[in-house]
């Protein structure tokens, strides 16, 4: 049973939309294009788990802390005698271990994921306890991509390779597992526990002024969109979408990466930019938000 399901990062959205709406450094474009790629590789992982048909809760992508420690999960699955943690890696390409440490052909040392799956691994035997849940942890690290290869990998290391992903969590289907209030109970706490913001979180600095104006297509993402009867029209993939809808994303997107600005009529229409009509504007803003204040002191919360 998927008890927390996987939602995309905040700091992932907002790197999503400045990639769109700003040129990114070549530091930064390629932090965006690491987060893209993992949070891909993860979503490819929880299409597996879902299919498991033994009684579960599935766990996804927690943010813990315990003893002043910040620790995440990628995924996390609670059986009746134990727990699964996973740690999924969406590597590409040939890579090679070799006195514990990792590397990218030819010879780029990567951080060792299996050192990650450690301290979380132990980080939450830690936190388990002060719970009262003092199961047993199984961890392993899964590499996901099919192109992938890991040279002289160690037998004795809890590592799940593309080919075994499917045998492995069979196993874990076949296991016997009866599920009571008492787990229901620990996949609550683990998820009430989750902190939605991260530490960690590399965001580059923006202004209002340095982002670019206008409504993105739906289906591609340009920016090559007209208003035309009542439709926001891509002439790049010639995706149709309501006006209405393409002005509430829009707006969302504002909210996301100006969380303390006001919405106003007039910054929207602006930041939509193809949006002549204020009163089309006025409408969509006031059927999905608040009205605060009347006529120029107005805006939406």
């Amino acid at each position: 049973m998927l008890y927390k399901p996987r939602t995309k990062p905040i700091t992932l959205e907002i790197l999503e939309f400045l990639n769109l709406r700003m040129k990114l450094t070549t530091k930064d474009k390629q932090h965006y294009f690491s987060q893209l790629k993992g949070y891909e590789g993860e979503v490819i992982f929880d299409s597996f788990t879902e299919r498991l048909q033994c009684e579960c809760f599935i766990v996804n992508d927690l943010l813990l802390e315990t003893n002043n420690s910040t620790f995440q999960i990628d995924s996390l699955l609670i059986l009746q005698d134990g727990i699964y943690l996973f740690e999924v890696k969406n590597f590409e390409g040939d890579y090679y271990y070799d006195s514990e440490k990792i590397f990218k052909k030819p010879n780029t040392e990567i951080v060792n994921p299996l050192h990650q799956l450690s301290r979380s691994e132990s980080l939450l035997r830690q936190l388990l306890p002060k719970l009262g849940y003092p199961l047993p942890i199984h961890a392993s690290i899964v590499f996901i991509n099919p192109a992938f290869t890991l040279y002289q990998a160690p037998l004795n290391q809890p590592i799940i390779f593309p080919t075994q992903i499917k045998n492995y969590l069979s196993n874990i289907n076949a296991t016997p597992s009866k599920l009571s209030k008492w787990h229901e109970k620990l996949a609550d706490q683990l998820s009430s526990l989750h902190m939605t913001e991260s530490p960690y979180a590399k965001i580059p600095s923006y202004t209002y002024n340095q982002l670019r104006k206008g409504i993105t297509c739906f289906k591609c993402h340009s920016f090559s969109v007209s208003v035309e009867n009542r439709k926001c029209v891509c002439h790049k993939c010639s995706y149709k979408e309501s006006i209405y809808n393409a002005i509430l994303r829009t707006v969302k997107e504002f909210q996301l990466l100006f969380p303390n600005e006001r919405i106003t009529t007039n910054i929207i229409q602006d930041w939509c930019q193809i949006v002549q009509s204020k009163q089309i504007i006025r409408r969509t803003l006031a059927a999905h938000f608040d009205v605060v204040g009347v006529n120029q002191w107005t805006y939406y919360e």
